[in-house]
């Protein structure tokens, strides 16, 4: 796109945006199969309010993208959740501007919370080891049962609870202020494992998802 996009804090001006954000959540969500908690336009109108959120536009108003903080464990842990980019804006740099803005302002809100995100996308990967963040066990996450039961909404919950919140088909990653690599090790880390990566994360989800169907299977001839 060759328009200038802007990338700022979200205020309470920009509420008007909220049910269209929270639509483009749902369908991209249903499109891949997988994905963001789902959210109401009150719960993002709530963000904006706050000041923890981040907005993409065009100069002409048109909405472009969206992402926002939770807080979680006493603010021990912060999440840059909902990361969502208009179709049509969508492999143009405008994720990767979202997402260091939205660090930012969590660094800024929160400097001595850890950062951490759940992805299945290997895109958002680079953009997070861009930032400093690293691959995570779930076990290094927040315990805090709020965030866990936002995941219900997703088509693979079943499989989170199933494997006891240890593993699902999304990648865990995390930047903790007080112990972490250099962006640039973690992109030169990233750049050496990428494929490693890409692989790892379609046998995981491959292996999960034989896993899963093959116990769903077994319970229900259980039944009879």
């Amino acid at each position: 796109m060759e328009q200038t996009i802007i990338v700022r804090v979200a205020t309470a001006n920009d509420i008007h945006y909220a049910t269209t954000i929270t639509d483009e959540m749902e369908s991209s969500a249903k499109a891949r199969g997988t994905g963001i908690a789902k959210r109401s336009p009150d719960y993002v109108a709530n963000k904006m309010r706050e000041g923890k959120a981040v907005i993409a536009l065009e100069p002409n108003g048109n909405w472009v993208g969206f992402c926002y903080i939770e807080v979680w464990g006493h603010e021990q842990f912060v999440a840059n959740s909902g990361l969502i980019v208009s179709p049509a804006y969508r492999k143009s740099g405008v994720a990767k501007q979202i997402k260091q803005t939205i660090f930012n302002l969590s660094r800024k809100k929160y400097p001595s919370a850890k950062i951490f995100g759940l992805t299945t996308g290997l895109a958002v990967m680079k953009i997070n080891s861009e930032l400093g963040y690293e691959p995570v066990t779930y076990s290094e996450l927040t315990d805090d049962e709020e965030f866990w039961a936002g995941c219900k909404s997703c088509v693979n919950y079943d499989i989170l609870m199933s494997k006891d919140r240890k593993n699902c088909m999304c990648t865990a990653m995390l930047y903790d202020p007080a112990d972490h690599y250099e962006p640039a090790e973690t992109i030169a880390d990233f750049k050496q494992n990428s494929k490693l990566y890409e692989r790892f994360m379609k046998v995981k989800q491959s292996k999960l998802l034989k896993w899963f169907r093959k116990k769903t299977s077994k319970n229900y001839f259980l039944q009879f």
